[in-house]
C-alpha cells in the first residue's frame, strides 16, 4: 500500500482532517457492534475508496484480510467454550479436550472478523488517500526532529529494498554456491549504516541539527476541510447515540440477542449518508 494522488474531495482536504475522517470510520465498528452495521461500514469504506479513486487498492487489502477473518471464525469456534446452542460436537480431542462448536462462538468470531476488516480498510484508505509527506510537515511544530526522522525513514525504506534486490541479482550472477539470505541481510544492513552516517553528516552541514521550530501556518479552512470534519463528528456522534439508545445493540453470550434489524438498518443508512455526502462536492479538486 502507498499513497495514490488523485483529484478527489478527500485528497483535497488537509491531511489532519482526512486522517481524522479515516480514523472515525475505523472507530465506529467498536462503538456499534451490530453485524448489520459493521457490514454496512465495510461497504461504506469501500464506497469512500471508490469515490477517491483508490477502490482497487482497498479491494486488494480486503482480499488479504478476508482469509484472516475466516481464520478468526474457525479459531474462536474451536477455542471458546461459551454459548448454549451447540451446532456440532467433535467429542473428546487429545490435548484440546471436549470440543463443542456453538452458534454463539461462530457468530462472535464472524462479528469480530468483520470489525477487523473495517479497521483494515479504514487504515488502507488513510494510507492511499492521505499524503504522508503533508502529514509529517504538519508534525514539524510538535517535534521537528521526529518529523524529520520519520520522513527520512519512509524515504529510505524503498531505497534499501532496491539495494537488496540489486545485491540479490548480482549474487545470482556469480558462479558457485548461491550465498545465504543471512549474507544478503548483513550486506544490506552494513550499507544502511554507511548510508545513515553519510546522511547524518550531510544534514548536520546543512543546519538541520540546530533547526528551529517553523512558524505557524495560517492556511484557511476549505469547504472540504469543514465537510469531512463535520462528517467525522457526525459518524462518531451517531454511533455513540445508537450505542447509548440500544438501537443497534448486539450480544452473543450466553445466547444471541440483538435489537430489531430495522434500527440497525436505520443507523447504517445514517452512517452511509454522513460518510459519503462530502464526496458529492467536487469543486476545487482538479
Amino acid at each position: 500500500m502507498r499513497y495514490v494522488p488523485h483529484p478527489s474531495p478527500l485528497h483535497a482536504a488537509r491531511p489532519a482532517v482526512a486522517a481524522a475522517f479515516c480514523l472515525a470510520l475505523g472507530a465506529c465498528p467498536f462503538i456499534v457492534v451490530h453485524p448489520v452495521v459493521v457490514g454496512a461500514l465495510a461497504l461504506i469504506v469501500l464506497g469512500c475508496g471508490a469515490a477517491c479513486g483508490v477502490g482497487r487498492e482497498l479491494l486488494r487489502v480486503a482480499r488479504w484480510t478476508i482469509p484472516l477473518t475466516l481464520l478468526i471464525v474457525v479459531v474462536n469456534a474451536i477455542v471458546v467454550r461459551d454459548g448454549l446452542t451447540v451446532v456440532w460436537r467433535f467429542g473428546d480431542v487429545p490435548v484440546l479436550g471436549q470440543i463443542d462448536i456453538t452458534l454463539e462462538a461462530l457468530v462472535y468470531g464472524l462479528a469480530f472478523g468483520l470489525r477487523l476488516l473495517v479497521v483494515a480498510l479504514a487504515f488502507a484508505l488513510l494510507t492511499a488517500a492521505v499524503d504522508p509527506d503533508a502529514m509529517l510537515r504538519g508534525m514539524r511544530r510538535l517535534s521537528l526532529r521526529s518529523a524529520l526522522a520519520a520522513t527520512l525513514s519512509t524515504r529510505l525504506v524503498p531505497v534499501l529494498a532496491r539495494d537488496a534486490r540489486r545485491m540479490a541479482d548480482a549474487q545470482r550472477c556469480r558462479a558457485g554456491v548461491e550465498p545465504s539470505r543471512l549474507t544478503l541481510m548483513r550486506a544490506v544492513t552494513s550499507g544502511a549504516l554507511d548510508r545513515a552516517l553519510d546522511l547524518a553528516a550531510t544534514l548536520d552541514l546543512r543546519g538541520y541539527a540546530h533547526a528551529r521550530r517553523p512558524p505557524r501556518s495560517h492556511r484557511p479552512w476549505s469547504r472540504h476541510d469543514v465537510a469531512f470534519s463535520v462528517s467525522a463528528a457526525a459518524m462518531l456522534g451517531l454511533s455513540i447515540a445508537a450505542a447509548a439508545a440500544g438501537t443497534a445493540r448486539f450480544g452473543t453470550y450466553p445466547e444471541l440477542h440483538a435489537a430489531p434489524i430495522g434500527g440497525a438498518l436505520a443507523v447504517s443508512g445514517a452512517l452511509a449518508l454522513s460518510a459519503l455526502l462530502p464526496f458529492a462536492d467536487r469543486r476545487g479538486v482538479g
